[in-house]
Parts: C-alpha cells; structure tokens; sequence
C-alpha cells in the first residue's frame, strides 16, 4: 500500500505565497485522496504490489488518474521551497536555459505564460526531451504527465484551482509569479544532472526513493 509524502519543510513557512490552510487541504486532503483511491482500487488485484511507476505507465482509467496525481503532486512538493536561491541553479543547468531560452528572464516569460495558458485544471512542465537533448515547457491536463511520453521532469507548477484559490482567489497569474518565487532551483538542476546521466532511470529512481517497491 502506497503513504502520502512528508514534507521537507514547515507549512507555515511560505509567507503569502502559500498559506497553512493551503497545504492541509491540498496535501492533507487532496494528495492524500488520491492515495488513498488508488490503494483502494489495486487492493486484492494483481497491481497490488506493483510500484507507481509502472503502474502509472501500464494502466488508464481512474488507476492512471490517482497514481499519476500521486506522482504529480510529490514532484511538485519538491520543487518549492520557502527561500528560493538562484545561485543554486549550477552551471549545466544554467548553460542549458541559456541555450534553450537564452537565459533565466526568458525562460521565467515562457514558462509563466504558458502555466496562465492553460484552460482549466492541469499542471505547466519544464522536461528534458532525451530523443533531442534539449529543454521543452510543456502543458498537461487534469491528471496527465510527461512520464507518459518518456520526457524527464525537471520542474513543475501545479495549476490546478486548489492549487491556489485560497490564497490567491482566481488570480492564477499572481500565484504563478510568487510560484517562480519559491523554486527549489537544486532540486531543478539535481533533477536535470541525474536525466542527463542516467535518462529515464532518473524518474524511476525518484519514484523509488519516495514509494520503494
């Protein structure tokens, strides 16, 4: 049976970007929904010992829906963090935004204005395409995820309304700007060191850290 993430931080400790009562209802309640539906819905079937990842890229339906949300969620979690440094942004990462947007700012425009983009519920995506080598912003909806389509995650904002409608009401476009605020930019590098070196085994391997099986 699958368990809801901890955090790695306080939740009180995000100022106005996102408040306590934010993180009890999409982490407590939201994330912790979808663990729980999936638990129930492998119970007793042959994917009952399966691990995420597979079961993310095996299944559809309502089992895809609740493991990829699972996935989604805990990416997200580990790509903020209360004090963002963008010295932690290290120099492979930095030289791949420069030759892929030419620089942060840029990268900062196309990324925001593709996360306001996006119609109703889903989630805005910085991937690593490994069949070209390069960066891509990407969008997805409701439940869906690069995974899928065997591009890296390296970075992700979620965009759903519970996301950030208690905090910030139907002002996705402000939530998006203190969103690029609070990046955990050595995960994002981390993230972009491990797709380099290992590929598609980097994803697994995150799965496995936080899941096991």
């Amino acid at each position: 049976m699958f368990e809801l993430r901890k955090l790695s931080y306080e939740k009180d400790s995000f100022d106005d970007f996102l408040s306590p009562t934010t993180f009890y209802f999409h982490h407590g309640k939201h994330h912790q929904n979808y663990v729980n539906n999936l638990n129930n819905l492998i119970q007793n079937s042959r994917l009952e010992n399966a691990n995420l990842y597979d079961i993310i890229k095996q299944t559809n339906g309502a089992l895809f829906n609740n493991a990829a949300q699972i996935y989604n969620h805990d990416f997200y979690w580990d790509c903020i963090v209360p004090v963002s440094q963008i010295d932690q942004i290290n120099a492979d990462f930095q030289n791949a935004l420069e030759l892929n947007f030419n620089g942060l700012d840029s990268f900062k425009e196309k990324f925001l204005s593709a996360a306001n983009a996006i119609f109703g519920s889903g989630w805005c995506w910085l991937v690593l395409n490994l069949e070209n080598n390069k960066l891509e912003i990407i969008q997805t909806s409701n439940a869906n995820t690069p995974i899928v389509d065997e591009k890296i995650p390296l970075l992700v904002v979620d965009v759903w309304e519970h996301a950030y409608y208690i905090d910030h009401k139907n002002a996705r476009a402000s939530y998006l700007e203190k969103f690029f605020n609070h990046i955990n930019w050595a995960f994002v590098s981390t993230a972009f060191n491990w797709g380099k070196k290992e590929g598609f085994n980097s994803v697994k391997f995150y799965i496995h850290n936080l899941h096991g099986k």
